[in-house]
């Protein structure tokens, strides 16, 4: 089935075929990279960092065993319909996000551009990546990137 140009626009993300639901991902890979929280209510924040999840391909920023992904890493979030709202975790730019905020699709995002590449030519994706296994844990603040 071909997706309509402009579904996202007139779409709400509860109508939206898995079709759909997948095309919304731009492939940046940010939700793939390890978050690690310090402090608690109103004082928790999330540090995000340049390490990847072990099944991210650093090059391609696609997961690369996407149907088996939940059974070969116990951190993979599920994201669904039902829980996009709560996860707060997710980076701004991200369509599910912006969408779920009633925001509009950032103008790089391949369904906005029709082309893959945007992407990448956006400067959105994560430089100097490193796999999860070359870091030890209680190296990850070293790794912390941005505010």
């Amino acid at each position: 089935m071909a997706l309509s140009d402009d579904f996202y626009k007139i779409k709400p993300l509860a109508q939206m075929t898995e079709e759909e639901w997948e095309a919304l991902c731009d492939g940046c890979g940010l939700c793939c990279f390890r978050k690690f929280i310090t402090g608690r209510g109103k004082n928790t924040k999330i540090h995000f960092t340049r390490i990847a999840c072990d099944l991210l391909d650093l090059k391609t920023c696609r997961c690369s065993d996407y149907e088996n992904r939940f059974k070969k890493q116990a951190e993979c979030s599920r994201l669904t319909k039902n829980n996009v709202g709560k996860c707060d975790w997710l980076p701004e730019t991200c369509a599910y996000r912006r969408l779920y905020y009633k925001n509009p699709l950032p103008e790089w995002h391949p369904l906005v551009t029709g082309r893959t590449e945007s992407v990448k030519e956006s400067g959105i994706m994560i430089k100097n990546a490193v796999h999860e296994c070359d870091v030890s844990e209680d190296d990850w603040e070293d790794y912390e990137i941005g505010e």
